[in-house]
C-alpha cells in the first residue's frame, strides 16, 4: 500500500486539467499531487480528484459509497460536480480521507468482513453482465465458469493441479470488492478508509481470501493469517477459489515471470495441505 505523499510529476496544474477543477469546485485551491492506495491523484482541500479507467463502474461506486455505512471503516465520500455527474472528463472526486500505508492484514480482513455485510444488500449491478476482462475472466475461471488457455510457466500449470481440488460451495454470492489488499489506508487511531469499490458478485468469504492470499504471496504476512481466519464457513475452498484467481490473474498478466509467481506457489503450499 502506498500512502497519500507528495510524489515527483509534472507541475499538478497541468496535469489536472482546469475544467475538471472548475466543474467539481476547486479551481481557486492549488492541487497537491498524492498517491493514495496506489492510485495516482491530486489533493486539493478536502477533496481528492482522481482519473478513472472505468466511467461506468466509477459512478456505480460513487451512487453506492454516497450512502454506504461501515461500522468502523472510514469512506471517502464521493464529490458530484456542479452539474450532478459523478465522472468529468475521465475524472471523479471523493473528500480527501487521509491514511498511511500498514501491515494490519488481520484488520483489513475484519474490515473486509465488515464492509460486505454493509453491502449484501446492494443488487447485483448490470455492469457486471457484460464483463469481460482480467480480473473478471480470472475471476469466472477460479470458480470454474471458464475455461481460460494460461500460460503454464507463470501459473497455468499451477492452476490446472490446484483446480481438481475445487468442490461445491455453499456460500452466497453478493456485491464485494475484490480487490481490497493495498486498497484501504490507517489512521493514527488503526481505523481504515477505503476509497472505492471493486466490484465482484461473489461471496464475501472469496473476498476476504483474496485479501489474506495477498497479504502472504506478496505483503510480508506469517504463514498463520491464512489458519487465523479458518472459522469463516468454507474456508478453504474459498481461500482455493481464491488462489485460483491469483494464478489465472498471473498466468494472463503481461508482466508475469517465473519469479514473481513464487509467493503464489508459497500460498499454494499452505493450502495443498488442508485441502
Amino acid at each position: 500500500m502506498t500512502a497519500a505523499r507528495p510524489i515527483a510529476t509534472a507541475p499538478a496544474a497541468n496535469a489536472l486539467p482546469e475544467h475538471v477543477r472548475v466543474a467539481f469546485g476547486v479551481h481557486e485551491t492549488v492541487p497537491r499531487p498524492v498517491v493514495w492506495a496506489g492510485q495516482r491523484a491530486w489533493q486539493c482541500g478536502d477533496v481528492l480528484l482522481r482519473p478513472v479507467s472505468d466511467h461506468v463502474v466509477a459512478a456505480w461506486s460513487a451512487t453506492v459509497m454516497e450512502n454506504l455505512e461501515v461500522d468502523g471503516v472510514r469512506l471517502a465520500r464521493p464529490v458530484r460536480s456542479s452539474d450532478g455527474r459523478w465522472v468529468v472528463g475521465g475524472w471523479a472526486a471523493s473528500r480527501y480521507v487521509p491514511g498511511t500505508p500498514e501491515p494490519r492484514h488481520d484488520e483489513v480482513v475484519a474490515a473486509s468482513l465488515r464492509l460486505h455485510a454493509a453491502t449484501a444488500t446492494v443488487l447485483r449491478p448490470r455492469l457486471l453482465d457484460d464483463r469481460d476482462d482480467l480480473l473478471s475472466r480470472s475471476a469466472a475461471a477460479a470458480f470454474g465458469e471458464r475455461r481460460l488457455d494460461l500460460d503454464p510457466e507463470t501459473g497455468g500449470n499451477l492452476f490446472n493441479d490446484l483446480a481438481g481440488y475445487r468442490r461445491t460451495i455453499r456460500l452466497t454470492p453478493q456485491v464485494v470488492h475484490g480487490e481490497l489488499f493495498g486498497a484501504m489506508l490507517f489512521d493514527p487511531n488503526g481505523r481504515p478508509a477505503l476509497l472505492d469499490l471493486v466490484p465482484f458478485w461473489r461471496p464475501a468469504e472469496w473476498a476476504a481470501a483474496v485479501v489474506v492470499v495477498d497479504a502472504v504471496a506478496w505483503g510480508g504476512a506469517e504463514d498463520d493469517l491464512v489458519e487465523r481466519w479458518s472459522e469463516l464457513p468454507e474456508w478453504p475452498q474459498a481461500m482455493l477459489r481464491a488462489v485460483l484467481y491469483r494464478l489465472a490473474l498471473h498466468a494472463q498478466h503481461p508482466d508475469a515471470t517465473v519469479d514473481s509467481l513464487s509467493g503464489l506457489e508459497r500460498v499454494a503450499g499452505l493450502l495443498s495441505r488442508r485441502l
